[in-house]
């Protein structure tokens, strides 16, 4: 089984960025992956990595599912022309994985998407998250997806109204399963 491991959103509940995130997911699950996803509540709750309230505990369910994923999702809002820092906060608490036989996300095929009110941030946020993926180890899958943000980009049941976003979310969900699948197949998993 091809485990992806879908993690991004903001501290807005059902924000743009996590409805992206899902629509992504849902497509890697229809390709036959098995998806876990670390939405915004959750990566709200994690304190500062390292911080004066970090636990071990805390964050350890999110970075076990990486350690035994093919491939991961990851979603970030564009602040300031960069990531949000309750997903950047995400990230680094993936610095447990250093260790590891394979470490950070090595071997991993990684999909991206950066959402925004403007093209300019969207794309500045996904060259960031580019740049982290590549300090991490992991292989971002050639689509990485820039989604302008607007009120009702998505209906009330979480459906992509528009079609040229509704695309891309779902190249990215299904390169990253046929990337985590290549890399499967390499370690003799597949």
């Amino acid at each position: 089984m091809t485990r992806i491991v879908a993690l991004g959103g903001t501290v807005n509940p059902g924000s743009s960025t996590e409805q992206a995130l899902r629509l992504a997911a849902q497509v890697a699950a229809d390709a036959g992956a098995e998806v876990t996803v670390f939405g915004g509540e959750y990566l709200t709750a994690l304190p500062h990595y390292l911080g004066p309230q970090h636990d071990p505990s805390q964050g350890a369910e999110m970075v076990a599912a990486v350690r035994e994923a093919d491939g991961l999702l990851v979603a970030a809002p564009g602040y300031h022309g960069t990531i949000s820092g309750v997903v950047k906060n995400a990230l680094d608490y993936l610095e447990d994985l250093a260790r590891d036989e394979r470490p950070y996300l090595d071997g991993r095929a990684v999909g991206l998407i950066a959402t925004a009110f403007g093209d300019q941030a969207s794309m500045s946020t996904l060259l960031t998250m580019r740049a982290i993926t590549h300090a991490l180890r992991g292989w971002p899958t050639p689509m990485g997806a820039t989604i302008r943000t607007y009120r009702g980009l998505f209906s009330p049941d979480g459906e992509c109204l528009d079609e040229r976003a509704r695309g891309q979310l779902e190249l990215v969900g299904r390169q990253v399963v046929l990337g985590a699948k290549s890399f499967a197949a390499g370690r003799g998993l597949a």
